[in-house]
């Protein structure tokens, strides 16, 4: 599965158009966020990616979850966000 680090100056509409691509082709794709500003930021893009996806048919589901990461030898939480393509039901949105 494809992971996208999103952080605070990362732009919403970039990064949508990047979740939304990726999952046309493969279904599923992983952000990674640390700090409050890049959570705000991968909110806005999963936001701004559903209107990406509506006209293909489908939706997202994001589960969110805490995970440690090893970054210059100093342990970071960050939240993770598992993101999987739905396909919609007779064009419902």
């Amino acid at each position: 599965m494809e992971t996208l680090r999103v952080s605070g100056k990362s732009r919403p509409n970039a990064v949508a158009g990047a979740v939304a691509a990726l999952l046309r082709s493969q279904g599923r794709v992983e952000l990674q966020a640390i700090g409050p500003a890049a959570v705000n930021q991968a909110v806005k893009a999963l936001a701004i990616a559903r209107g990406y996806l509506v006209g293909d048919g489908l939706d997202l589901t994001a589960q969110p979850a805490f995970v440690k990461l090893d970054m210059a030898e100093e342990e970071r939480t960050a939240v993770t966000f598992s993101v999987v393509a739905l396909r919609l039901q007779n064009g419902a949105g």
